[in-house]
Parts: structure tokens; C-alpha cells; sequence
């Protein structure tokens, strides 16, 4: 079974400083129809204006994966991530950046640029367990690593995937891939579990489905994921437990 959400039924938020999309509840937008997708609980798509972004604030027991797509983000928190001199805790596009929040850590994310906006998203993914000591870890994933296919880029065993993804202390995978032209990919799914596929940006058909920028798939009971006749498409693919 597959259930499309379009981009424009998500939740919307605008605080001046920071523009946001939420595909599940999250803050002041709550639908109990969209709670989050197995152990997945948020996708924000986030827009931060330039020198402006969250102050410090805390987490606990998530795993918080960071996907930016454009400008730059700048990472501080309680562990020592990004407090060092130079580029330290600074994300930007083809990086990917896992917290693992735990027993709880305090941070910061910031756009300093003077004039160019960042664009992001937040995902948040239930751990396997509560409770571990909090962790941060950063990977860089090049374009030309995801023309054309699915790389893993978040995953439970982490270094076991070539090249490395970054290591989710959550029974979760995620993958992300480039699409245009006559580029293809086939991914073979567990029935047992759940596939979520969301669009970040172009125009992409999943098993037939057309997508827009902004727009997701679930897909329950499916043995196979077709992505096809892509237009500067960027997908990200989570393998989620129901």
C-alpha cells in the first residue's frame, strides 16, 4: 500500500527569522493523522535568515539526523562540538550530521552568513533505547557519490557501507540520491517493514507515483521501490521499523 502526502497539506510556521514545513506534529502544529511514520517523529523543512538561528536549547533520547541543502549551518553544543577554532560543527550541503541526544545535551545552531538564507532539514528518529551517553558525528556524501543511485548515508552499522554512513543508535536507515534524465535505481524492500520516501527538491515518480519538491511517499507491505524520470531530483529513502 502506498499513501501519498503532498507537500502543501504539511504543517506551515512562520516566525519572521524562520520559515518552516512540518510533515508530522511538531510545536504548534498537531494532526493526529500525521504523528510521525514508524519510529520516524519529524521532518522540518527549515529556512534560517541570514545571522539568525536557534539559541541554546537541550535534547533528550533522539537520534537527530541534519540534511543541509543550501548556505550554512553553524553547530555548538554541550559535548564540545563546534567550539574549536575554523570550520569545526559547520554543516553545509552534501554533509550529513547525527546527534545523538541521550541523557541529554544543550545546543545551538546559527546562520551567520549576512545575506544568504540556509535551507535544511530536521530529522528526528526515536533510538533504539533510552538512556546512552549523547554522541555527535559529521560525514561529507559528494554529488557525485549520489548521481544516479542511493547511498547510504545514516544507518545503524555505519561504517559498514562504502562510503561510510553516519551511525544511528536507531533501528533506521536512510539513503539519499540524485535524479534527472534517464537515471534509474531500484531498491528491494521488507514487506515487514516501513519505506518512506521523501522529495526534497525537483521532480521525481516513485513506482509510478509523480512527486513534487516537498512531497512523500509511505509505502507498507511494498517489495520494491522504483525511482524514475527524475528532473534535479534529491530523495532521501527511509527504511523505518512499524
Amino acid at each position: 500500500m502506498i499513501t501519498l502526502r503532498k507537500s502543501c497539506d504539511r504543517g506551515h510556521a512562520d516566525h519572521g527569522w524562520l520559515k518552516s514545513q512540518h510533515s508530522f506534529s511538531f510545536a504548534d502544529y498537531h494532526d493526529p493523522r500525521h504523528m510521525g511514520v514508524g519510529n520516524l517523529r519529524v521532518i522540518n523543512e527549515d529556512r534560517i535568515a541570514p545571522g539568525t538561528g536557534f539559541g541554546t536549547h537541550g535534547h533528550r533520547d533522539m537520534e537527530i539526523v541534519s540534511y543541509v541543502l543550501e548556505g550554512a549551518l553553524a553547530h555548538k553544543d554541550s559535548m564540545g562540538n563546534g567550539t574549536a577554532a575554523g570550520e569545526a560543527g559547520v554543516i553545509r550541503p552534501g554533509d550529513v550530521q547525527r546527534m545523538s541526544a541521550g541523557t541529554g545535551v544543550r545546543h545551538s545552531e546559527f546562520n551567520h552568513d549576512a545575506s544568504a538564507t540556509t535551507h535544511l532539514l530536521q530529522i528526528w528518529i526515536l533510538p533504539r533505547e533510552a538512556g546512552i551517553a549523547p554522541s555527535y558525528e559529521q560525514r561529507h556524501f559528494s554529488a557525485r557519490s549520489k548521481r544516479g543511485q542511493l547511498v547510504t548515508v545514516a544507518s545503524p552499522d555505519g561504517t559498514a557501507h562504502v562510503p561510510g554512513s553516519v551511525t544511528l543508535h536507531a533501528d533506521a536507515t536512510l539513503r539519499a540520491g540524485l535524479f534527472s534524465g534517464a537515471e534509474h535505481a531500484e531498491l528491494a524492500l521488507d514487506p515487514a517493514r516501513i519505506a518512506y520516501v521523501h522529495l526534497v527538491r525537483g521532480s521525481l515518480r516513485v513506482n509510478d507515483i509523480p512527486l513534487r519538491a516537498g512531497d512523500a511517499v509511505r509505502m507498507d507491505k511494498e517489495s520494491k521501490l522504483v525511482l524514475e524520470g527524475g528532473e534535479d531530483a534529491e530523495v532521501l529513502v527511509f527504511d523505518l521499523t512499524p
